[in-house]
């Protein structure tokens, strides 16, 4: 049976295949064109945030079986038409979540002391000081929207900061809430009490620009809004609208509706910002998990 891995992948998770007695193909990140070529005789594939399976993709590769994504979210899949084929879908949602809480907290305490911004004018040879005065975070407001598996994490560093947390989910779980001081409001109500916002929500049609003009405007002119989520769950024209006239005091930002981020974009122009590459997986640790997971799910699959 073939295996292709069309994305970086852990090595262990590559010996994992290799000792089941598959034979791996690996190329990275290929394009459509090159993606329908090489799953004509594949029985599984392995994919990261990219490349994209398009239905196109899947009528290519008579032999498909499973397609595995290596981290959290599906959104690059065509899911309808894998399940019109019977293919198995499989990710590892729990593989990346510590990593991703300690992403998006980074995020929150480089906006909150402005370090990105004091790097820089460092380097500029700038004595930006007066400047570069920040907030604490210790009897602040964190509201995590998203209560998963991040949400919890974030929440649980956010108690152990001393921050209050206020958590938003439509499918609210009273005795984890507990476990981290936590309370569950309405996601208005949510908006408009926090001092940092944090998102963690998969991109389905219901949280496509759940973060508006409307809803950017109902949080306080002091608040922090982290996105390490999905770019398309804010909406990018009302988030710059909002730094540049100051209706939110900065933002962390993992990840963009257009990705790579054009290197001319509005937000690149921002002090009140911080930008990284959608690092949110990407640890060491996250990765050997994120692959050892799929591979040993592929593994069963396919020999089950």
């Amino acid at each position: 049976m073939k295996v292709l891995v069309a994305a970086p992948l852990h090595e262990r998770a590559i010996e994992v295949l290799k000792k089941a007695g598959f034979e791996v193909v690996y190329e990275e990140y290929p394009d459509e064109e090159t993606l329908v070529e090489l799953v004509k005789d594949v029985d599984a594939i392995i994919v990261r945030s990219k490349p994209k399976v398009t239905r196109r993709v899947i009528e290519s590769a008579p032999k498909l079986k499973v397609i595995a994504r290596a981290g959290v979210g599906l959104d690059n899949i065509d899911l309808d038409a894998a399940k019109e084929r019977g293919i198995k879908v499989v990710n590892s949602p729990a593989a990346s979540s510590r990593s991703v809480a300690e992403l998006a907290t980074a995020l929150i305490f480089n906006v909150a002391r402005k370090i990105a911004f004091a790097d820089r004018k460092m380097r500029e040879g700038i004595w930006a000081k007066k400047q570069c005065v920040g907030i604490e975070l210790e009897g602040k407001t964190l509201g995590i929207v998203g209560f998963g598996r991040i949400g919890y994490q974030i929440a649980k560093i956010a108690k152990a900061l001393g921050m209050k947390v206020l958590l938003y989910d439509p499918y609210p779980n009273e005795e984890r809430a507990k476990e981290v001081g936590g309370k569950f409001v309405d996601l208005e109500t949510l908006l408009r009490e926090s001092d940092v916002v944090t998102l963690h929500v998969p991109l389905v049609e219901a949280t496509y620009h759940m973060i508006n003009e409307e809803r950017l405007k109902l949080m306080k002119k002091t608040a922090i809004l982290i996105n390490a989520a999905r770019g398309a769950v804010v909406d990018t024209n009302a988030l710059v609208k909002a730094l540049q006239e100051g209706w939110i005091a900065g933002a962390g930002l993992d990840v963009y509706e257009e990705e790579p981020l054009p290197k001319n974009h509005p937000l690149t122009k921002l002090d009140n910002v911080v930008l990284t590459p959608h690092i949110g997986a990407s640890t060491v640790e996250a990765q050997m998990r994120a692959g050892v997971q799929v591979a040993e799910q592929i593994v069963e699959i396919l020999k089950g």
